[in-house]
């Protein structure tokens, strides 16, 4: 199932039955960034979630479809916090204030958990091509959101680079980052990644350029 058919497949449940199905999917999401895919079974998620067998089956399939949704619910989470921060990525000010904010998260978490998006995509992509093409799916929303602020740049004459490709090397920065800073405890790797591909960019842009 697409993400836009389980989108009106859940538009089309009652107000009880889509809060059912949320607390599944949050419980799925929670257990397997916890213990992983593998290890998550269906039999925790309904403990986890305080459901029957019988409503797990009647919201999803099988387990893939669960699996899909919680692509889906990470992908908007992860995303979802960094609205704010997104409209304001066509300038180096607003460029350093999202990487201030996705440091200071880390830091928060106490550098626990990494992406989750990525932790997703790291288990599936060689076994599972679908839920693979998921995770490509949010990562490409979240290199859109960086793209588009670069583009904007670089339609004000402000940037000399290709934003496509700087816009991609940030993610790359970014993911890195995040997989060091969880497995090495502490935000500094995040820190090197980010202020190196933003000075690259900074030093591609033209300071003197007005809109």
């Amino acid at each position: 199932m697409s993400t836009q058919t389980a989108r009106l497949a859940e538009k089309k449940l009652t107000r009880k039955g889509q809060e059912t199905r949320r607390r599944i999917v949050a419980a799925a999401a929670q257990l397997m960034y916890e213990r992983g895919v593998t290890e998550a079974t269906l039999e925790d998620v309904r403990a986890a979630a305080g459901v029957s067998g019988s409503q797990i089956y009647h919201y999803f399939a099988d387990k893939q479809a669960l699996l899909l949704a919680v692509i889906e619910y990470q992908t908007e989470a992860v995303l979802g916090i960094q609205v704010s921060l997104f409209a304001d990525l066509d300038s180096m000010a607003g460029l350093r204030r999202w990487r201030d904010a996705l440091v200071e998260y880390q830091r928060r978490l106490q550098c626990r958990g990494g992406c989750p998006i990525g932790s997703l995509g790291s288990e599936v992509a060689e076994t599972n091509p679908e839920a693979r093409l998921a995770v490509a799916s949010g990562f490409l929303r979240w290199e859109s959101a960086i793209r588009d602020g670069l583009r904007a740049m670089h339609a004000r004459g402000e940037l000399d680079g290709d934003p496509d490709d700087l816009a991609l090397a940030t993610l790359a920065a970014l993911q890195g980052g995040l997989l060091l800073t969880q497995i090495q405890r502490e935000v500094r790797p995040l820190e090197a990644a980010l202020d190196s591909m933003l000075d690259h960019i900074e030093a591609h842009t033209r300071l003197d350029a007005h809109p």
